[in-house]
């Protein structure tokens, strides 16, 4: 496809960017330590770690997985982690040591976490104390050799880390027993490693900077190889985007969802570690009135989130009182943003929330929305610089503006394949490069894209198409709904019916009252058949509503 989206381009983003102008994710990171010194890079909990800190300290484990540990470069180490200071700095530390990071959900289950670590070949693993009893479990069947284990509080200022070590492990009981033989306290990695020698690695665009693992609410989870050059990339790309409105040293972003998801790992922490920010790691973003209480301590500048999560704030009280003046940039992506939550955020901080879309195969990035945007448009923006996008169909042709088919995209920022899983890799990749995203979508004559939905999650009714995504929007505007997920269940009649779970805020909200508010809204296929009601929906670790999960568990549940 023609980029018919250039000259819809804001002021001051280019066409195509700069993607060798870092060797490494490394290189952006020294480069940083050195021009922001004092500047804090990472706050947790009232701790601040400035960038001098963060060099030193990931020089530090760097060493340590070098020259204590002496794990081969290209080493795999997997972090199990929530948003807690020792993520970066390990995270940075096996970067310029020339490792492969494997993030691992701090949730998984045994058998989720020993699929993982086989499939990767992680040799090291850095784990919350809260989740060591999992790796005990699992480490025995995987490749695993050494395993550091660090308290939620470690790397806080004296007294607030004692606090919160023993209040997590003493009052609240969430740190389970365990033994693991062997295992290093992170602190103690820190300081074996400060007396150890580091050598500095030359990595390079094509190595490995991750394996991100994808694909679990479809089947076996598979590692996307995400090289230094494809992050970096992503970041160029990002930040060409967001550069108008950014100042280097000054923004201050939120980060409430997961570094160890690919969305908050680069448009968090890799896009606002080149610009000097500080980055306020929130580690329990489901405790909301914390959350806000957070959110009160800091004048900040940048707020990034998935539906749900903007959702439950607005729901707050206390989140509606905060002073939003600062605020610049509020940006959704990971999932669908609704319509009556983008209105809804507008309305409270005065500023629009701006939709992006990515995925992990893409390091995440692919299309983001005007910062400039008035009102909610209903799509995820233009292609970002240097991408290109087709709409094609199931036989792989392009199809002509305005025609809904399966998004595909090309571009530097494009994974380099599944670990390990070359067929799987020749299923989503074509021959002239561009990768099948699984979705569908249109683009308008202005370049414009619209997720219509997962090609995965449509509904078929009697032969006619019901897309999620159109149901869950009518859903949110209905009152008395906090959330809602729709999706299909076995019909005799005709082949699949529809079906929604919803969570109430009204509990005299009844089913004929949310079919009724459809019908106002909707065609008569489209029309929920079934309609249960849930005290919460699940989700995936950013938020995002699982669908899969509904529909599997959907005749266990009564209204």
């Amino acid at each position: 496809m023609k980029r018919i989206w250039l000259p819809r381009y804001p002021q001051g983003v280019p066409f195509d960017v700069d993607v060798a102008a870092y060797r490494s994710i490394c290189e952006v990171f020294e480069m940083s330590a050195a021009k922001f010194g004092p500047r804090s890079a990472f706050v947790n909990m009232g701790t601040a770690i400035s960038y001098s800190e963060m060099d030193r300290l990931s020089r530090d484990f760097a060493a340590y997985l070098q020259s204590v540990l002496k794990l081969p470069r290209g080493a795999r180490l997997a972090l199990m982690m929530p948003n807690v200071l020792q993520y970066p700095i390990a995270l940075f530390g096996a970067l310029r040591a020339g490792y492969t990071a494997v993030n691992c959900n701090p949730l998984y289950t045994a058998r989720e976490l020993q699929h993982q670590l086989e499939d990767s070949g992680a040799e090291a693993i850095v784990v919350v104390e809260n989740f060591a009893w999992v790796v005990e479990q699992v480490i025995d069947s995987t490749k695993v050799k050494h395993v550091v284990v660090t308290g939620l509080g470690d790397m806080l200022r004296f007294p607030t880390g004692l606090m919160v070590n023993s209040i997590v492990k003493f009052a609240k009981k969430l740190v389970p027993t365990w033994h693991i033989p062997g295992a290093v306290q992170f602190k103690t990695a820190l300081r074996l490693g400060a007396n150890a020698p580091f050598e500095r690695v030359d990595v390079g665009p094509e190595d490995l900077a991750f394996l991100q693992y994808t694909g679990g609410t479809t089947g076996v989870p598979k590692g996307a190889m995400l090289s230094h050059g494809n992050i970096v990339a992503n970041l160029q790309q990002a930040h060409a985007w967001l550069r108008p409105v950014l100042e280097e040293g000054r923004e201050i972003v939120i980060t409430a969802l997961p570094l160890y998801h690919i969305f908050a790992l680069t448009a968090n922490c890799m896009i606002f570690l080149k610009i000097g920010a500080t980055n306020v790691l929130i580690t329990n973003p489901r405790d909301i009135p914390g959350f806000v209480k957070e959110l009160a301590r800091h004048p900040f500048t940048v707020i990034t989130g998935v539906n749900t999560l903007f959702n439950a704030l607005l729901n707050n009280p206390d989140f509606v009182k905060l002073d939003f003046t600062p605020l610049r940039v509020s940006l959704g992506g990971g999932m669908a943003l609704q319509k009556a939550v983008a209105e809804k955020w507008k309305g409270v901080t005065r500023k629009a929330l701006i939709e992006a879309y990515g995925l992990t195969e893409t390091s995440p990035g692919v299309a983001m929305n005007p910062l400039d945007l008035a009102d909610y448009n209903g799509s995820i923006g233009l292609p970002i610089p240097s991408t290109e996008i087709a709409i094609r169909d199931e036989d792989g042709h392009d199809l002509a503006v305005g025609d809904v088919g399966e998004l595909c995209v090309r571009g530097p920022q494009v994974m380099k394949g599944y670990w390990k899983q070359p067929a799987e890799t020749a299923k989503v990749m074509t021959r002239d490069g561009f990768l099948r995203t699984g979705d569908l979508a249109t683009v308008d004559d202005a370049g414009f894209v619209r997720i219509v939905d997962r090609k995965k999650d449509m509904i078929i009714v009697s032969g006619f198409k019901v897309f999620p995504t159109e149901l869950e929007d009518v859903l949110a505007m209905c009152p008395g709904v906090v959330e809602a997920g729709a999706f299909g269940v076995p019909d005799s009649g005709s082949g699949q019916a529809v079906r929604v779970a919803v969570v109430r805020k009204d509990p005299t909200l009844t089913a004929q009252d949310v079919i009724n508010h459809c019908r106002k809204h909707l065609t008569g296929y489209k029309i929920p058949r079934h309609v249960e009601f849930r005290d919460e929906l699940p989700k995936s670790p950013i938020g995002k509503v699982l669908r899969r999960v509904l529909a599997e568990n959907a005749e266990k549940v009564t209204n």
